[in-house]
């Protein structure tokens, strides 16, 4: 049964590009604590992903922060080095923290992986935003289809807050 609203979110480890080279972070170094606003897509520079579901939160970022955000964050099933890239083609810098989840693990434990070998894409992350305090989702908007961005967008889960 995929993660709903008022469970912990599982213990991973998530894949980040740090100064020198890809390092480690878990979940309870990115959550304890913490108010994050954390957004899965399926696929890094994929249509939806790029000009849909991320813009909305980069362009929201300091709306978020004005709503006692800590950090937004973004996670698909993705290698960290993809991830990276996405991250300097958006422009993104430090406004949304990329967190690869290679393997899937997160996605997995979240019961949100999504089979994607129909159309060539393997395993990946379903569409959803969710808002997590420490640890705790408190809000939870997964997409019905992974070409679409509405439930999850920045801006449904901005007026939720």
């Amino acid at each position: 049964m995929p993660i709903k609203v008022g469970d912990r979110l599982p213990e991973a480890k998530f894949r980040v590009m740090g100064p020198d080279g890809p390092t480690v972070k878990t979940t309870d170094e990115i959550f304890r604590g913490k108010r994050v606003v954390l957004f899965a897509v399926p696929g890094a520079f994929t249509p939806t992903c790029s000009n849909n579901h991320l813009p909305g939160f980069l362009k929201n970022a300091d709306a978020f922060k004005i709503k006692g955000v800590d950090t937004v964050a973004v996670t698909g099933i993705n290698d960290v080095f993809v991830f990276d890239a996405w991250r300097k083609a958006t422009g993104a810098g430090s406004k949304i923290e990329f967190l690869a989840d290679g393997n899937g693990d997160f996605a997995k434990a979240l019961d949100l992986a999504l089979d994607g070998s129909g159309l060539g894409l393997g395993m990946r992350s379903q569409r959803y935003a969710m808002l997590v305090e420490n640890g705790v989702v408190k809000q939870l908007n997964i997409e019905d289809a992974p070409g679409k961005a509405d439930i999850s967008s920045a801006e449904h889960l901005l007026k939720q807050m």
